[in-house]
């Protein structure tokens, strides 16, 4: 791999620039910053959109390479801008796409490429290369050792086969892919040297006919797939990126095609989580974020490239905007095809996919035009189908039922109003997707027919469900079904379809105020729920955007309803996953208020939202034995949050007893949100049954105005507290002795005025907290970001602090006062800071900048000589008077 900067963005007098140096400022000093993945399936216009896409962050419905690239250059005008070209394969891209738009940047701009192949970089004409080493062999095999090691034992055993292991990596070639994915492999094995030399010896090592760019390690790795991973691995990679396929909707369209199966067990989505788990453990995929209750995983683009390779003669993976899509389709028959989508591309004429009549499977996340004499009996072999977007007429939806064979139906974000009858004939179908639909209000009669339906998202419009819905005792997963009143003789069902339904996994009901009578709640039968793990309860929010006042007035009876709606829905004691979402009653229900009549000792995720008027929170919760995360989010009604909420309800008569018991043994996530008239926390450190509390919290968040102080209990009993994020918490003056707080973000914490005992304090980010004025015992801190506008001089705590890195946003005359360096009235504020960055955004000309080194010494600024004699010596002026 090779990186590269390009002659007319030149890095100055340094022939060599300084690589750490360089990417630690960027965020700071460049106004429009972007990272483009060039792949050799990128198209001219697909390329430009995505450059105007990060340039502006929003998307461009131009169409026309000359149009876009006249709107690139118009956004990127002037504007001193960092561009990443990643994994170019051709300077073609450059040279006759992005070129010309570039040329009209501000002066200091950079433009950094990476490429495999230094002909590219010659046709570039970059004045500085750089050749990025393979890993040396002693990295290589701490790579390897890492991929590999889970315990102790085999950290002694895996030293005594480092001879055989540095011959497996001779064979990767150095790069850190081919090592992660073999080292995946080979946590699959046993740690002997029998297995290893298996290994090494496969004849997958010298396969021929692969792609220069594909390494044999991958080939090794995906032949020693069973295979039904061999296929799920591949349907992975042929999924469009940048789409919302989720994990669970991949699931089940594995499940769909028949890829997920075992004699021993009906759960066929947890086997398919279990084989997601596999392909993670094996580094053929990996996690990429994690948001509340999900992940989401990315796929390297290399190990793409090498599956879709594999099936290269039966899957098209393309985007609408490709030149020879049409083409493909019309000379070629596929088994599947998957088709993305670029913002602004033209729509796909389904006409030209009707001749697709080997299809099993279309994904198609792109615009798609139907006409009225189009028809689906060509397609009669479909088992999948995914339509995003799709102009969906009806009279093409009335004939859906010729689809015999169709599995996995999902029709998001189109505008159908609804599904036919015949839908009934599918007799094969096992789920049914309809998010975004929003036209979309009542599904057919037809839908009762379908018995082997496993899994159903309902859009939020979708409000009438017909009667007999309960005959689908097949469903894993309904989300978004609608809680309505006694449907009687109109026809549509009610929470007691839900009763017969026992093999769900997932369920979430909404608009729960609607239940009448109350009792008609204990015919959905939750609790007799054995395999439900996920639950959401909601209503509809009467909670307005400010967070603090409500939508309308709530009568005695509607809380008293809603209350009796709730305590006829407790769940059963296997669930894990549990919202209550937009409740109004004054008391939560007494399944979650004290646990009591109900074991809830398997729920790890708890998130309450939207409680408009609660005023107490649940004192049972810290006697759940698995409870990770806990979020409560728009509680207006809260003021105050008692001991009681740390202390076990039981009472001990035993006093050694007492003394082992533990308040939320296994939290590790606490966020309070927009709570906006809490005031007091009371958990002091001195409890009376002397409790173990909070052991393994990890991260507070608090977004709370009116709360005055953090409870002394905090610092006393979370130990493994490392991360704290205060956000607008308004009425808070100080914030002392949290020993094991590794960061802490301070957010519009406007009376803040002292921190000081963080002795484990690293990483501290402060913006819009002016009144801080003492920031002190904090040994270890080496990161601090400091925004604030309107300061007039840097804070005199920073003298203090044995900082590594200040980063600072500022208005313009501080910043103009700093680039006079040793002349300013700050400078022995930070002249003994190894690297100081400052910067501000409200320049007449966009970013200025100030950066100084302490090792060596050297100060530099953007700042021009007008400018810094109009503004900063008038600014110093004005401070020494």
């Amino acid at each position: 791999m090779i990186t590269l900067l390009l002659p007319f963005l030149a890095l100055g007098a340094s022939a060599k620039p300084h690589w750490p140096r360089i990417f630690t400022t960027i965020k700071d000093k460049f106004s429009i910053r972007m990272w483009l993945s060039i792949t050799q399936a990128c198209t001219e216009t697909e390329l430009l959109r995505e450059a105007i896409h990060h340039a502006e962050g929003r998307d461009c419905h131009d169409d026309g390479k000359s149009r876009l690239e006249s709107t690139l250059a118009d956004t990127i005008r002037d504007k001193k801008t960092f561009v990443v070209l990643d994994d170019m394969w051709t300077a073609a891209k450059w040279n006759d796409v992005l070129k010309a738009s570039f040329s009209y940047v501000a002066r200091g701009s950079r433009v950094l490429v990476t490429t495999r192949d230094d002909r590219v970089a010659r046709s570039m004409k970059a004045q500085y290369l750089h050749h990025v080493d393979y890993l040396g062999p002693q990295d290589a095999w701490t790579l390897l050792k890492k991929e590999v090691i889970a315990t102790e034992r085999d950290q002694l055993e895996i030293d005594t086969l480092k001879d055989i292991g540095s011959n497996i990596l001779g064979r990767c070639g150095g790069l850190p892919l081919a090592i992660k994915v073999i080292g995946g492999l080979l946590r699959q094995r046993s740690i002997n040297i029998v297995e290893w030399e298996r290994v090494l010896d496969n004849p997958a090592w010298s396969i021929d006919g692969m792609p220069e760019e594909l390494n044999h390690a991958l080939y090794l790795s995906y032949d020693d797939l069973p295979p039904h991973l061999k296929q799920c691995l591949i349907y992975y990679s042929l999924i469009p990126q940048k789409t919302n396929i989720s994990p669970d909707q991949l699931i089940e369209m594995w499940i769909s095609e028949g890829l997920v199966s075992s004699r021993y067990s009906d759960d066929l989505e947890q086997i398919g989580r279990d084989y997601n788990e596999e392909l993670i453990m094996r580094n053929l995929i990996q996690p990429y974020k994690e948001c509340i209750g999900h992940s989401h995983y990315v796929m390297h683009d290399v190990v793409r490239s090498f599956c879709q390779y594999m099936v290269r003669d039966e899957a098209l993976e393309a985007r609408m905007g490709e030149g020879g899509i049409g083409s493909s389709l019309l000379s070629h028959k596929f088994r599947f095809l998957s088709i993305g989508v670029e913002s602004g591309s033209d729509e796909l004429e389904w006409s030209v996919l009707q001749n697709q009549s080997s299809l099993r499977t279309l994904i198609s996340c792109c615009p798609i035009r139907f006409k009225h004499n189009d028809s689906l009996s060509r397609l009669s072999r479909l088992r999948t189908m995914h339509l995003e977007n799709a102009d969906f007429i009806p009279l093409l939806a009335d004939h859906l039922g010729e689809l015999k064979l169709l599995r996995y139906l999902t029709i998001e974000s189109t505008q159908i109003s609804s599904l036919p009858d015949t839908i009934g004939q599918l007799k094969f179908l096992q789920h049914i997707g309809l998010s975004g639909c929003e036209k979309m209000v009542r599904l057919p009669n037809g839908i009762v027919k379908l018995k082997q339906l496993r899994s159903v998202y309902l859009g939020e419009a979708v409000n009438i469900i017909p009667k007999k819905f309960g005959e689908l005792t097949n469903l894993r997963k309904i989300l978004n079904f609608p809680a309505n009143m006694d449907g009687g003789a109109n026809g549509w069902c009610t929470l007691e379809e839900l009763g017969p339904l026992s093999q769900l996994r997932d369920l979430s009901l909404k608009g729960l105020e609607n239940v009448h009578p109350s009792s008609l709640a204990a015919k959905a039968m939750l609790r007799s729920k054995k395999h439900l793990g996920r639950l959401a309860l909601k209503c509809s929010s009467i909670i307005e955007d400010d967070g603090g006042s409500v939508k309308r007035v709530v009568t005695e009876e509607e809380e008293r309803h809603i209350e009796e709606v709730f305590a006829e829905l407790c769940p059963p004691g296997c669930i894990n996953h549990l919202t209550i979402d937009g409740y109004f009653g004054r008391r939560l229900p007494e399944w979650v208020m004290s646990m009591t009549g109900v074991s809830l000792e398997r729920l790890r995720i708890l998130e309450l939202s939207n409680l408009a008027l609660c005023t107490q929170l649940p004192n049972g919760l810290c006697q759940l034995p698995c409870l990770e995360i806990l979020i409560v989010l728009h509680a207006p009604a809260i003021k105050h949050v008692g001991p009681e909420f740390m202390r076990h309800t039981h009472k001990h008569n035993n006093k050694r007893h007492s003394r082992v018991s533990v308040s939320f043994p296994s939290l590790k996530k606490l966020i309070f949100i927009e709570m906006v008239r809490w005031e007091e926390w009371e958990w002091e450190w001195e409890c009376e049954e002397l409790l173990e509390a909070m052991p393994v919290l990890l991260e507070l968040t608090l977004k709370c105005r009116s709360l005055t102080q953090l409870p002394p209990g905090l610092s006393f009993y979370a130990r493994a507290l490392k991360m704290l994020n205060l956000q607008d918490v308004h009425c808070l003056y100080y914030l002392e002795n949290l020993p094991c707080v590794v960061e802490l973000s301070l957010e519009c914490c406007h009376s803040v005025k002292r921190i000081t005992n963080l002795p484990s304090l690293q990483k501290l980010a402060i913006s819009c907290c002016s009144r801080l004025s003492v920031l002190e015992a904090v040994p270890a801190l080496r990161y601090l970001n400091l925004q604030s506008s309107g300061m007039r001089r840097l804070p005199r705590y920073l003298r203090g602090l044995n900082l590594t890195r200040l980063y600072l946003c500022c208005d313009l005359p501080l910043l103009c006062s700093m680039a006079l360096g040793k002349s300013t009235y700050d400078w022995n504020k930070f002249c003994h800071i190894r690297r100081v960055e400052a910067h501000t955004h409200n320049g007449p000309n966009g970013i200025f900048t100030v950066t100084y080194t302490r090792d060596p010494c050297y100060l530099e600024t953007n700042i021009s000589s007008a400018l810094f004699n109009l503004l900063g010596r008038r600014w110093l002026c004005t401070l020494c008077k």
